[in-house]
């Protein structure tokens, strides 16, 4: 069943729920019955008769957001005749449809008019409606967050240091959901704001047993409108990690950013830890920082803090020896390497490259039995490893790939998963979907995502290749950025706390060149129109009430 006829009826069935818990009170309230299962118009009326704005009965089905704005209509409902009450607000909420069935049913219910007796009004009862009237406000302001957050751009921070330095861990960036089309939510009952869990209650660091912040049964299926563009190589891009076992839902899975540097019918490969699509060698853009791990041997201690202070916060490893020290950068630029190397302390500097032809596959157990495959190269039956890696071909949507036990593991995830198929291997022999095959046909585009901090980045060659449907947006500028906001428990030194990078806030992400604009004057008359617009009509209406 294809998106938008799913929504439909779960409108629908929420429709019904409506006209059956309220058909009397809508008939109280001087409308034909029927009208209180027609979608949308149901809540119009609500809002008529409430007096507040109609249009906002456009916000009653919308994903994510229109839980919150059926609560509230719900609620200016239940005051017309008179269930005010914390209990009565509370039922209202958490079992609209029972408690509002209670209410339309019952004997005693009757219409009340909520104005004609405010000049009788205790303090405390004006108090009371002071408060409801500002717990209104906030509730709109969460909700026009929501719509942002929901249907126009998402915050995004970087934790990890798999971007350096083209994005440093501590930015906090603004993703365009509109760059490549725009993907319709699939749960649309979930808490604003909160990406896959609530908080980690369970085990600490396993997202597995921890509270989903949305409801897994309520989904719909992938849709995504308005698409003009697709992710074209040097892109920057977020999308949903792809071997997420935690979350079935595939806008729930964890978001990740790293470059597209293949994209569909590309191929792909990594020789000695530099990067060849298609055969050619890959060519840089002005901002795109490509860094290397170096190991380096040093007679004496190097002093790591004043390095900070010269090149920013390096990920490194220390280990004292008879003869001196020995460091791992985790990602050096050349230019910085070089700079490095000409220090005094140092005898020796290589970059560190894995050996042809070792498979870089991890384990789970010291048999080495279990392979963890997300800590494994993909595919798990190649001896490749993040330096020597490929050629690979990444699939596109319409191609025709042939099935054996040599090819299986490259594909098991895009049929089973990603185009969710039922696969078995059996005694030699694959089925999909029941049938004995050696063929599939790709159902959608694929990309191959990497960082640019080449040997200290989760990426494609891990977790294999990104299908379109869990593809995010375009990261479109960073608004803010602070170095020590997050630490890096593999380096023997962290950064020397909080410190705002401010040439870095409020520039565009995507743009390639080395020297950005800042569009901080942009941001600023943002905010002053928004803290300033109540502030401004109040001035206008004085005035205009002066001149009359």
């Amino acid at each position: 069943m294809n998106y938008f006829l799913t929504y439909t009826v779960y409108v629908l069935i929420l429709s019904v729920l409506m006209g059956i818990s309220t058909w009397k009170l809508f008939k109280k309230l001087g409308y034909n019955p029927l009208f209180a299962f027609i979608p949308f118009y149901n809540y119009f009326l609500i809002l008529k008769e409430t007096n507040h704005p109609k249009w906002w009965a456009v916000l009653s089905y919308l994903p994510i957001v229109g839980p919150i704005m059926m609560s509230v209509f719900h609620l200016y409902l239940m005051s017309k005749f008179g269930k005010t009450s914390f209990k009565d607000k509370l039922l209202t909420v958490i079992l609209p449809f029972i408690y509002m069935a209670t209410v339309n049913y019952g004997k005693d219910v009757e219409l009340e008019d909520e104005t004609q007796n405010d000049l009788f009004l205790t303090d405390e009862e004006k108090n009371a409606k002071k408060k409801d009237s500002f717990i209104g406000s906030v509730t709109f302001a969460v909700v026009f967050a929501t719509i942002i957050h929901v249907f126009v751009t998402q915050p995004f921070g970087i934790p990890t240091g798999s971007m350096e330095r083209t994005l440093l861990v501590g930015d906090f960036l603004f993703v365009n959901k509109w760059s490549y089309g725009y993907r319709l939510p699939m749960r649309p009952l979930a808490i604003p704001f909160l990406q896959g869990t609530i908080t980690d209650t369970g085990e600490k660091g396993n997202p597995k047993d921890d509270p989903k912040s949305y409801v897994d049964g309520v989904k719909l299926p992938y849709e995504r409108i308005f698409q003009f563009n697709k992710p074209q190589k040097k892109d920057i891009v977020v999308f949903n990690y792809p071997q997420d076992s935690v979350h079935t839902a595939i806008d729930r899975k964890d978001p990740y950013v790293k470059r597209c540097v293949a994209v569909a019918g590309d191929t792909f490969e990594m020789r000695a830890g530099r990067l060849f699509v298609n055969g050619k060698a890959e060519t840089f853009l002005g901002d795109q920082e490509v860094q290397h791990r170096y190991i380096v041997t040093t007679g004496s201690q190097l002093d790591i803090p004043s390095l900070y202070k010269i090149y920013g916060f390096l990920p490194v490893q220390e280990q004292q020896t008879d003869k001196g020290y020995i460091y791992g950068f985790q990602g050096l630029t050349d230019k910085t390497a070089a700079e490095i190397k000409q220090l005094p302390q140092v005898i020796e500097m290589k970059e560190d490259i894995q050996d042809k032809g070792y498979a870089a596959i991890s384990y789970r157990d010291q048999a080495e039995k279990k392979i963890d495959t997300t800590q494994s190269i993909f595919p798990i039956n190649k001896p490749w490893n993040p330096d020597w890696y490929g050629p690979l071909k990444i699939p596109k949507k319409g191609d025709v790939i042939t099935l054996n036990q040599e090819t299986l593991p490259e594909y098991r995830w895009i049929i089973s998963e990603y185009e969710h198929n039922s696969l078995e291997n059996k005694n030699g022999k694959i089925f999909i979907n029941g049938k004995e095959t050696n063929q599939y046909t790709i159902q959608q585009d694929y990309y191959m995502m990497v960082g640019d901090n080449r040997d200290a980045s989760l990426d494609a060659r891990f977790f294999g290749f990104v299908p379109e449907e869990n593809i995010v947006g375009k990261p479109i500028f960073t608004w803010m950025s602070i170095e020590g906001a997050f630490k890096d428990s593999s380096s023997s030194y962290q950064a020397d706390g909080w410190r705002i990078r401010w040439d870095r806030m409020f520039k565009a992400t995507n743009t390639g060149e080395a020297n950005k604009t800042s569009y901080w004057w942009i941001a600023a008359m943002i905010l002053i129109l928004f803290f300033g617009w109540e502030y401004f009509v109040k001035l206008f209406r004085k005035k205009k009430t002066g001149e009359d």
